[in-house]
């Protein structure tokens, strides 16, 4: 039976069990009713002895439960209930242990998000000084040379580039958001890996052109993929836009699609600098920036 598990409540069956058969000895082959009568308040003594310890324990059991509980709802995420025992209510705590654990384990993940989200916000905070900043030198060298058509210009298309780069922080702080927020939703189907791949490589035309790049597309053009078109399309424009950052003039990336045994493989790859060892294991970080390419 689960409830002899307990060795506190086998103790007490065993000590009222002993002082039972006890008394049914005297009863037995006692020669006075002196001698059962003394008998039964030894078995009622033993009785309630048992009894009182045994309750006297689970109380302090118990109450030894709550302080641990209040402690960790006061804030000590290290409080547990101690359940080195047998028993029924022993398991219970042990389960409340766990969730203690699952509870804090949630708790640090929060904090080290709302730590996250405090420093992306504060790191884009930084990058959109560096364009603002810009956009102010820019403007007053246009206002100040309105008749120099060349220098308005070089200075206009200083300030788009400035401007699309202040688009593209605001735009990635609002992914973000709806990323940790959990409201971002995915509208997946039957997408042709190469109208993509072509779409995004347009994205880029006039910089290939400008920069004297080449963006060079290969594989199976008829192999589809179960996807949200506009997240995988995003996906593949951001590499291939570091890789152009990345690639100086004259530069080849390849972008190549491919059945794999259980995938689909879009493998992009370029002759430029390449990711040096110390940032292998940060690549993955959202708005890394690796001290070796400050200039990009």
């Amino acid at each position: 039976m689960k409830i002899f598990t307990n060795k506190n409540i086998r103790n007490v069956f065993l000590a009222v069990g002993t002082a039972f058969a006890a008394f049914m000895a005297v009863c037995i082959f006692a020669a006075s009713e002196t001698a059962i009568m003394i008998s039964a308040a030894l078995l009622c003594a033993v009785t309630f002895f048992a009894l009182y310890r045994y309750f006297y324990k689970q109380n302090n059991t118990v109450e030894n439960a709550e302080k641990r509980i209040k402690e960790f709802i006061d804030g000590n995420r290290n409080a547990r209930i101690e359940c080195e025992e047998e028993g029924e209510l022993y398991k219970l705590f042990h389960k409340v242990n766990n969730m203690a654990s699952i509870l804090d384990a949630h708790i640090s993940r929060e904090q080290a998000q709302k730590v996250f989200l405090k420093n992306t916000i504060a790191d884009i905070s930084h990058q959109l000084k560096t364009p603002l900043a810009a956009l102010g030198i820019y403007t007053g060298i246009m206002q100040s040379e309105p008749e120099n058509t060349d220098t308005v210009k070089e200075f206009s298309n200083l300030s788009e580039k400035e401007l699309e780069r202040i688009q593209t922080l605001v735009q990635n702080l609002l992914k973000i958001t709806k990323l940790d927020s959990g409201t971002l939703t995915f509208s997946k189907r039957p997408e042709n890996i190469s109208d993509i791949t072509e779409s995004a490589k347009k994205r880029f035309e006039y910089r290939l052109t400008d920069e004297n790049k080449k963006i060079i597309l290969s594989g199976d053009r008829n192999l589809t993929l179960f996807c949200d078109r506009d997240w995988i399309s995003e996906a593949i424009g951001n590499i291939l836009k570091n890789a152009l950052d990345h690639t100086k003039s004259g530069g080849v990336i390849t972008v190549e699609q491919r059945k794999a045994v259980s995938a689909v493989q879009i493998i992009i790859k370029d002759n430029g600098s390449g990711i040096h060892p110390e940032d292998l294991p940060h690549v993955f970080k959202r708005f890394y920036r690796s001290r070796f390419s400050r200039d990009k």
